[in-house]
């Protein structure tokens, strides 16, 4: 009863079609868990109102202008198998660095105005995080999201 080698080789798996069938769960998997960090993240932060109310330190930010919320996006990098999550930075914008001093806390320069004169002094700005807490939301989903994610 010799077996073929067709029938020899069905008992194999191919590795071709099991990498591709992981990096295709792995891309469905991360951009959807992205996606879920991205709202949270978004939602996260609230209106600051015709009074322009800020939050209080350890709490999400305000959005006074809707900037901050409106540039938040997710994407799924194919070299590193990975998911990059947060604020797009911002160039030629004034306060560029600002998502990563409402996130970790920082000093930021205040410029006045005063008549022909402008004065400038720093503050200190204490944490506002909203991107660490969206994290620490969505990672418990993870591994529910992995489970039976690779498809024949």
């Amino acid at each position: 009863m010799a077996k073929s080698i067709i029938q020899f080789k069905k008992m194999f798996f191919d590795s071709k079609e099991v990498v591709s069938a992981a990096d295709k769960a792995a891309r469905s998997v991360l951009s959807k868990i992205g996606a879920f960090i991205r709202r949270e993240a978004k939602s996260s932060i609230k209106p600051g109102g015709r009074k322009h109310k800020t939050s209080l330190p350890g709490q999400p930010p305000r959005s006074q202008t809707g900037l901050l919320k409106r540039f938040i996006f997710f994407g799924y990098d194919k070299s590193t198998q990975s998911v990059v999550v947060g604020p797009a930075k911002l160039g030629g914008v004034k306060g560029k660095d600002a998502p990563h001093t409402l996130e970790y806390g920082g000093k930021a320069a205040i410029s006045h105005q005063l008549s022909a004169f402008s004065s400038k002094k720093y503050v200190t700005i204490a944490p506002r995080p909203y991107m660490n807490p969206a994290l620490n939301k969505n990672l418990p989903k993870l591994p529910a999201m992995w489970a039976n994610s690779i498809k024949k």
